[in-house]
């Protein structure tokens, strides 16, 4: 689905929230796969509007991953991860991805899921970014 402004896709960024169901058994998990500047940042920004999150969301370049405590829907926590700076999945799995990805109720979406491809449970949702034009970006399911 391609969105022409920032308006636009922030709609189809809070939308695809509005379409998930926590799982009640473990976290839910969606990578978020596409170039830099192709809008992984400003989907998590719009998912975390939607989920009730009001403080500044951040790429957690640096820190490699941001918690937001969530009351306000049937999540209870969103996670947000940016792989850039792993080598693989053994250095998320250092931080506790295991145990975090065991927590239901949680929605965690990681930037750049294509660096720790080896510990993204199977059943994630995948999402394609596409950096079309200064105005356009293109999101497809992988």
């Amino acid at each position: 689905m391609a969105s022409h402004n920032l308006a636009e896709f922030q709609k189809t960024a809070q939308d695809f929230a509005l379409g998930l169901t926590p799982l009640p058994d473990r976290a839910t998990v969606v990578g978020l796969y596409g170039d830099l500047g192709s809008g992984k940042t400003t989907f998590v920004q719009a998912v975390a509007k939607l989920l009730g999150v009001t403080r500044s969301v951040q790429s957690p370049t640096f820190v490699i991953m941001k918690f937001y405590p969530l009351s306000v829907v049937s999540y209870k926590l969103l996670v947000h991860v940016d792989a850039y700076r792993l080598k693989s999945g053994e250095e998320l799995k250092k931080l506790g991805w295991d145990e975090l990805i065991k927590q239901p109720h949680t929605l965690i979406l990681v930037e750049w899921a294509n660096l720790v491809e080896d510990v993204m449970p199977k059943e994630s949702t995948k999402l394609q970014f596409e950096f079309i034009d200064d105005k356009t970006r293109k999101i497809s399911l992988k």
